[in-house]
């Protein structure tokens, strides 16, 4: 009984290490624009995060029962399991961290989870209905609404503020993007903190220590909302660099209305338990943001590399899940070497992120060493029919240019005869 105990708790803990790398991977939901546009500095951002996450984890529990009772059958499913499912998620996270990738860390654990429970008890242990409604669909759906509505509600914003100075305007959006950040940070905690407590529970319910289908107990919820907040606070600053300054430069006006679009299409799926990407959510907003504003552009390459995450995300972590539960299959020697891969993996991905740190002093500057954005169809068009100013085309006038003097011509000789035709 006792190596079952032990390895509970090693699952207690690894989910917290997944709920604490969840709240570093996911803090560029809510802060990427505030810190881009400079309402913010970047350390009074993620501290405002982090409490804010912290009480979201405690408004609601819907989607906590959606992961601990929905995704997988609860019968027979062994600890073993959700301990390889979090694996599967960790090394995402970090690897995706490492690249300044803002992919999902819901998608990453159901993968993991899904992957693992699989090759545990084969595709009956899934639940295929629930993944489909609460899981694939929202998916897509959730960053298509998001960026619909933020490209509508920037477009709405600058016509109404069309006749006002910016200098008026620019204060009222900052302001109002401070709050629509909270309120970003307060979404994510009721939605991301609860899929750890939903992991969690599904792991006290394989030991027979709470019932099947039932909530959380409290101390789940307070060391699930504790650990995301940390993580929050730490800061993810790689994948808020790409949030805030790789997809689209945004202005004070479009970050209010991509958090504000990003946090409504959050809390109204918590209310219905839908399990979405907070980052799918947020990632859309920013887009449709971009796309609202008149001249404004997103950055197709780097919306591409995360569109590629995005689909690797539930399969590649359902892989490394299997085959972690394949190893933990194989006894006790298969579980320690499944936690040495974890924390041999998990070493090398910090170590490689050191050779190019990114922290609160450079999250703002753009890599030097990037490549450039290609030009769209529309703008190389309109630069091949528009005339370039003449002061562009032949360079600027200098004093030097001024002083010029031109010869005069010279004086004409009555007596000269006329010059040939062939002269001229």
């Amino acid at each position: 009984m006792e190596h079952i105990t032990l390895l509970l708790a090693i699952v207690v803990v690894t989910a917290l290490v997944f709920d604490f790398t969840n709240g570093f991977h996911d803090t560029a939901n809510a802060m990427a624009t505030t810190i881009s546009t400079g309402a913010l500095k970047p350390k009074t951002a993620v501290a405002m995060s982090a409490v804010l996450n912290l009480v979201g984890a405690f408004l609601s529990v819907e989607v906590a029962k959606t992961i601990s009772g929905g995704i997988i059958n609860e019968e027979g499913i062994r600890t073993e399991v959700i301990f390889a499912a979090l694996v599967g998620a960790i090394l995402w996270n970090l690897l995706t961290w490492l690249l300044g990738l803002p992919s999902s860390s819901s998608h990453a654990l159901f993968g993991g989870l899904i992957g693992a429970a699989v090759m545990s008890a084969g595709w009956s242990a899934v639940n295929g209905p629930t993944i489909i409604t609460k899981v694939l669909i929202p998916a897509i759906a959730a960053p298509l609404v998001a960026g619909l509505a933020a490209m509508l509600a920037t477009r709405l914003t600058y016509k109404i503020g069309a006749k006002t100075e910016e200098k008026h305007t620019a204060k009222g959006y900052r302001v109002g993007q401070i709050a629509s950040a909270g309120l970003v940070s307060l979404a994510h905690g009721t939605n991301d903190a609860q899929k750890t407590m939903g992991i969690i529970t599904l792991a006290l319910v394989t030991q027979g220590v709470v019932a099947p289908g039932a909530n959380p107990p409290f101390w789940v919820i307070v060391s699930a909302g504790v650990a995301i907040a940390l993580g929050t606070y730490l800061g993810g600053w790689r994948i808020i660099r790409t949030m805030g300054k790789g997809l689209t430069d945004l202005q004070p006006q479009q970050g209010f209305t991509a958090q504000t679009s990003a946090a409504t299409v959050i809390l109204a799926s918590s209310h219905l338990g839908f399990s979405l990407s907070t980052t799918q959510s947020c990632s859309g907003a920013v887009m449709g943001a971009g796309l609202g504003r008149k001249g404004g552009v997103v950055r197709w390459s780097t919306a591409t590399r995360m569109f590629v995450a995005w689909g690797l995300t539930l399969p590649a972590a359902g892989l490394v899940g299997a085959g972690a539960e394949f190893l933990t299959k194989q006894g006790p020697w298969g579980i320690a070497a499944t936690a040495a891969v974890l924390v041999g993996g998990s070493a090398y991905i910090w170590v490689l992120s050191r050779r190019k740190p990114v922290d609160h002093h450079n999250v703002n500057e753009v890599e030097t060493d990037a490549p450039a954005e290609p030009a769209g169809v529309v703008t190389t068009a309109m630069a091949a029919v528009t005339p370039p100013p003449p002061a562009a085309s032949f360079g600027a006038v200098t004093d030097a240019d001024l002083k010029t003097t031109i010869p005069a011509p010279a004086p004409i000789d009555p007596s000269a005869p006329p010059a040939s035709a062939a002269a001229v």
